[in-house]
């Protein structure tokens, strides 16, 4: 009998894999015109195509955590326009009851639970994913997500709850806010002073390290760009480079006489008492107070330190490279790794006038990023995006149906490769121009995750959770040690309710996993897959099965990249 089973689910996986190749290409299809003088008959006034569940959920591919049922629903009511103005005006996620500090001495060393809740990503990580997991403003959260892995800080130099839960609250509470605001506020916020050394920076020698990340990484990028992301180039060909040493160090100056505030008002000489969480605090003797020019600026001699933060950060954020520098940004964690450059092009065009003269209107950009026919239109060969592992995670959970905390995917996101705020430098966990394999010219960001360990691990975290996943398991039990624990559950009443009805299941599962794309060849395979699982209890089969087909699906490249 097992022989037999795992037969069946080689042969619907090999069945999935062979197949993936089948389901793309769309693209609409083109009208030939008359010619040789006939003259042609009036074409009928086109039909306006119909908004299907399959549309409905590849939205939601791009603009949450994971299609659900209820999900795909709500979006095929309201249609795409409707629900992204819906989502739009959503907040209902916070990090901001995290954001309390405490001293660096108020844990004792040995007291791990004390350590683990005030001095690591814990706390906030679990908030991420159970919010992930069930909150209902996921656009918000999705587009916090992509812009932390543009605008980045981690906790692989910095370990404190309440700055981490603070440095991502800007960026979920200005989400859909303007991006000079986002700027600024990364600008004062401790944690990033910590982590890119603004903090303590001193006339004496200042530090450049914020300042140039913040033109390379944050804003403008390196080079100069056209409105659609293409590089600009001078009369020999070559990238024009949007700064240089003397702009950096000119914003290094202009930045300079900031530390962090204190937890109770202490002394800013207590080390133990700085407050991550709140924006920094001026040391006017470290400040330098000269004359500074940079990125075509100049802030004269006696400029206070305000003035001078604010004309480093209108600099960046007016540089004429960081329209499309954002845009595409944005387009790659939503939407495509390879978008057009008209795509970047009208994207760009909004950062710069969202229409009411207004620049960095986040909200406008990402209506038009999701609402553009080329994030809306029938996906061609190079559209879509490999799903990164906290991706994979969220969106199997959400298919699946699960209660949690978020304590179990904080625990696997590191196994998987990619821990939610602590990314290994301030250049994220990978790069928006990492090249698809096997590919001159196409690019797949997520690919340098997909080394031969992390995709053994995320094969077996599939089947950990799919065919090994009923709410018994281990790791879904309550953390005792944490007293925010509060556990995790996967439902699998849902599925348990279809009984012997398979076809119920599989169009389920094509739903929420595949946008609806799977050809009848490819039900056929799943079923085949589930079909020799047999068990007197009517709720274990059918739990057993589905487990099953999940396992199939999830694991296979169809699943694997959004399209």
């Amino acid at each position: 009998m097992f022989q037999q089973r795992k037969m069946a689910v080689l042969g619907a996986a090999l069945g999935l894999l062979a197949l993936a190749g089948c389901d793309g290409g769309g693209g609409g299809s083109s009208a030939s015109s008359g010619s040789g003088g006939v003259v042609a008959t009036p074409a009928p006034t086109p039909t306006p195509a119909a908004f299907t569940e399959g549309d409905a959920a590849r939205l939601a591919k791009q603009a949450s955590f994971g299609p659900t049922p209820d999900l795909v629903a709500r979006i095929k009511s309201l249609g795409a326009t409707a629900w992204v103005d819906e989502q739009l005006a959503a907040s209902t996620s916070t990090y901001a009851d995290l954001a309390v500090e405490v001293r660096r001495d108020f844990c004792v060393s040995t007291d791990t639970v004390c350590n683990r809740a005030h001095n690591s990503r814990t706390p906030v990580a679990m908030r991420f994913y159970a919010n992930a997991i069930a909150g209902s403003d996921q656009l918000r959260q999705r587009t916090a997500f992509a812009l932390g892995q543009m605008v980045v800080a981690s906790e692989a130099e910095v370990n404190s709850t309440a700055g981490i839960a603070a440095f991502n609250q800007i960026l979920l509470a200005n989400a859909f806010g303007n991006y000079r605001d986002i700027l600024q506020q990364v600008t004062m916020s401790g944690y990033m002073g910590d982590y890119l050394d603004m903090a303590d920076s001193n006339k004496s020698g200042p530090s450049e390290n914020y300042a140039r990340e913040l033109l390379q990484l944050f804003s403008m990028g390196p080079d100069q760009l056209n409105m659609d992301g293409t590089l600009k180039r001078d009369g020999n060909g070559a990238a024009i480079p949007n700064y240089t040493t003397d702009d950096i160090k000119g914003v290094a100056k202009a930045l300079t006489g900031w530390t962090y505030a204190r937890v109770g008002g202490a002394a800013i000489t207590d080390g133990n008492a700085r407050d991550y969480s709140q924006p920094m605090i001026q040391v006017a003797s470290r400040y330098d107070s000269t004359a500074k020019s940079f990125l075509g600026t100049s802030v004269a001699a006696g400029a206070t330190q305000d003035a001078s933060v604010a004309a480093v950060v209108d600099a960046a954020f007016n540089n004429a490279s960081t329209a499309p520098f954002v845009a595409k940004h944005m387009i790659v964690h939503l939407v495509t790794a390879n978008p057009s450059p008209a795509y970047v092009g009208r994207v760009a065009a909004v950062f710069a006038d969202n229409g009411s003269g207004k620049r960095g209107d986040m909200k406008a950009v990402v209506r038009a990023i999701l609402l553009d026919p080329e994030a809306r239109s029938a996906p061609g060969a190079t559209s879509g995006k490999l799903k990164e592992p906290v991706l994979l995670m969220t969106a199997l959970a959400r298919a699946i149906g699960f209660a949690t905390d978020g304590y179990v995917f904080q625990t696997r996101d590191t196994s998987l490769g990619q821990p939610v705020f602590r990314s290994p430098s301030v250049f994220n966990f990978y790069p928006d121009d990492f090249p698809l394999p096997g590919s001159a010219t196409l690019k797949s960001p997520a690919s340098k995750l997909l080394n031969t360990s992390n995709v053994l691990r995320w094969h077996n975290f599939v089947y950990d959770w799919t065919i090994s996943g009923d709410a018994t398991r281990s790791e879904y039990a309550l953390d005792s040690g944490l007293p925010m624990s509060s556990l995790t559950q996967p439902l699998w009443a849902s599925w348990e309710a279809y009984g012997s009805d398979l076809d119920a299941m599989v169009s389920r599962i094509d739903l929420t996993l595949f946008a609806a794309t799977l050809t009848q060849a490819q039900k056929d395979a799943l079923k085949a897959a589930a079909t020799p699982i047999t068990n007197a209890d009517a709720n274990i089969q059918a739990r057993k099965r589905a487990q099953m087909m999940l396992y199939v699906a999830a694991t296979s490249p169809m699943f694997l990249v959004d399209r």
